[in-house]
């Protein structure tokens, strides 16, 4: 099979001559945009013989002005994919697309609605301050902030059609807000699912694939169950939140289920040794099941981990 072939076999739920992994990593900042970033997939990509490269997303929605209140919300203007912070997204998917090998399985990263929403202030006022500034906003006053929020959407939805457009094989959606410490059920439920139910109805008719993210700790993960009509592949947190792969299995179904090791400084994939790497891939592949499953961290993984690991991995999977 090929790098794509064994993904498709996942999504399908059938046996693949090899369980397939998709692992992918924060570059350098001074190495995340342009020739440089490039240059850093590809390498990545080649040293771990991961069999998704996953494209990386720094270009986030813009600074629009401060935020204070949610009147200020008014401020935030209707994107398109003319704004330069969309060119830029797309050149880097174009020219991954023309330099990598179409036998590999890629996909574009995408972050949903309330990573999107928190983007442009987040530097301003830092990040705890502006998750817990979006809550006390949508309640106070939610009509200008939601508004705001639907006109994020939009250009979320017309960069997952351009990545298929483009040739991707779909897109990795990072979802955020399930955390139980920000919005309750009934808060996500009427402002975070069908922003993001949006998204990835639209890279589906698209005839793109959709790989589902779920970020942070402290998750309800019932909050999910919906999502999984429109999800091929769903991650999230199994370390930070409890929540197994097996678990996984029975709340999302026919989905494909992505995991295995956790992400964060002083795990076994970050500091090995590669024998430690191989055994923990083995248990999760052992729990999870080679049909219907693949290969993956937790999240994205941090800046200077050794690839080597990484590839250790792979070839474990691939036993």
């Amino acid at each position: 099979m090929t790098k794509k072939e064994r993904v498709l076999a996942a999504i399908g739920g059938r046996q693949p001559d090899a369980v397939p992994t998709c692992f992918s990593m924060h570059f350098p900042k001074d190495q995340n945009a342009g020739e440089a970033a490039i240059r850093q997939h590809l390498d990545f990509f080649r040293q771990t013989d991961t069999d998704v490269l996953k494209l990386m997303n720094e270009n986030l929605i813009p600074d629009m002005g401060p935020i204070r209140s949610p009147a200020d919300w008014a401020q935030v203007r209707t994107l398109s994919m003319k704004d330069g912070f969309m060119v830029r997204q797309m050149e880097l998917c174009r020219r991954l697309l023309e330099e990598s090998p179409a036998e590999a399985f890629r996909v574009g990263t995408l972050h949903g609605i309330c990573a999107s929403a928190i983007h442009p202030i987040e530097h301003r006022y830092g990040y705890r301050e502006v998750r817990e500034m979006l809550c006390e906003h949508l309640r106070e006053n939610k009509t200008p902030v939601l508004d705001a929020m639907k006109r994020i959407n939009e250009v979320l939805c017309q960069l997952a059609r351009a990545y298929v457009e483009a040739g991707m094989d779909g897109v990795f959606f990072a979802s955020l807000g399930g955390e139980r410490h920000f919005f309750t059920d009934e808060e996500f439920a009427e402002y975070i699912e069908p922003l993001d139910l949006q998204v990835l109805e639209t890279v589906k008719r698209a005839g793109g694939h959709t790989l589902l993210h779920i970020c942070k700790e402290n998750l309800n993960m019932q909050r999910y169950a919906g999502y999984a009509p429109l999800a091929d592949v769903v991650n999230w947190g199994v370390y930070e939140t409890g929540f197994s792969l097996r678990q996984g299995r029975e709340l999302f179904g026919g989905c494909a289920v992505m995991g295995g090791f956790a992400n964060h400084a002083g795990t076994v994939l970050a500091d090995g040794p590669a024998e430690a790497v191989k055994a923990q891939a083995r248990q999760a592949m052992a729990e999870a099941g080679r049909a219907g499953f693949i290969l993956g961290a937790d999240c994205t993984l941090p800046t200077g981990i050794d690839y080597s690991l990484i590839r250790a991995a792979v070839e474990a999977a691939r036993e």
